[in-house]
């Protein structure tokens, strides 16, 4: 089967190449997945760099990449449950192939008429769900989101719609191709053409109130500003560090405004899905597989595109999610 391999750490456009590889072997309590399409994340990139923490570690030789995607079952091994032909998602390895073996507690069932580019980043809407959860907004409330063009922050302004809750989306510029405001902002900041300070445009936005909660995949000095355009008691997620810069606050910009700074982990980064996930589970599926939910794309790539796709997605990922589309369901 073909696979995008590397066999060494460093740079994903340096060290990912297409190779030839054996169709993996399942054991009793696997399956084998026919991959139909794998969303290309930031974390993937982490892991090429050898930058997750055990035990999300590449092993060598011969490491295939991507840690997301979906596929049907072609085999199931002697204690699944699950049946040849069922469409499943899973965050696991090895995704960036053809065939994967995947223990069967990770596999999370999918509706044979789900999108496919849903499908392959089904961690992208379960992350924006879990990130409006742990900011604790009620309706009305103002949330932030930094990086609104990215997949995650898109999904997070349509729930944060769904569950009645203000958005501003920040951005560092405006992208044709999408419409925040439909999407769920209330405002959007355009940093890049901002004329006056972040705060003062937060207070001019909410009357004054401030935001209740950030949700923050950047990071730098905006990050800062934000923290304190808080109103009293408000929550900041870290998501993600896009920005290289660092932010600053004093220790009064927290304890004055009551405000917490908590880190987000995927809920199934060390541990897959449970029997007691199904119901927000299957939530999460329903909403998002409705007409009106929108998932900008930058490009379906096959296999072989992987240096196009890989390099696109590192320097111009405000363009929209890029996914290999393997096969047909």
């Amino acid at each position: 089967m073909k696979a995008i391999v590397f066999d060494k750490i460093g740079s994903p456009e340096e060290v990912l190449e297409l190779r030839e590889v054996p169709v993996p072997e399942i054991k009793d309590n696997e399956v084998l997945v026919r991959m139909v399409s794998s969303s290309i994340n930031p974390g993937d990139f982490l892991f090429i760099q050898n930058l997750y923490p055990e035990p999300k570690r590449p092993l060598f030789p011969g490491q295939i990449a991507g840690n997301h995607g979906a596929g049907i079952i072609e085999k199931a091994g002697k204690t699944v449950k699950l049946k040849p032909g069922t469409f499943v998602a899973f965050s696991y390895y090895n995704t960036w192939a053809e065939y994967a073996a995947v223990p069967d507690e990770w596999l999370i069932p999918l509706p044979i008429d789900y999108p496919v580019e849903l499908a392959a980043q089904l961690v992208n809407p379960i992350t924006a769900w879990d990130l409006i959860d742990q900011a604790g907004l009620r309706a009305g409330q103002w949330l932030a989101v930094t990086a609104g063009n990215s997949a995650v922050s898109l999904m997070v302004m349509q729930f944060a719609k769904h569950k009645g809750i203000n958005v501003i989306s920040l951005i560092r510029r405006a992208q044709s191709t999408i419409d925040l405001v439909s999407m769920g902002a209330n405002a959007v900041i355009e940093l890049s053409s901002l004329q006056e300070g972040i705060k003062e445009r937060i207070m001019q936005i909410t009357n004054n109130q401030g935001i209740n909660a950030v949700i923050d995949n950047v990071g730098g000095p905006v990050t800062g500003e934000l923290i304190r355009s808080m109103a009293f008691g408000g929550r900041v997620i870290i998501n993600g560090g896009m920005s290289p810069d660092k932010f600053e606050l004093h220790n009064f910009d927290i304890l004055m405004s009551g405000a917490e700074i908590k880190s987000h982990v995927y809920r199934y980064f060390f541990n897959p899905p449970t029997a007691a996930d199904a119901a927000v589970l299957k939530e999460i599926i329903s909403i998002s597989s409705q007409p009106g939910f929108q998932t900008p794309l930058g490009g379906m790539h096959s296999l072989a595109d992987v240096e196009t796709a890989v390099t696109e997605s590192i320097q111009y990922p405000q363009k929209g999610k890029r996914i290999f589309s393997i096969s047909n369901i």
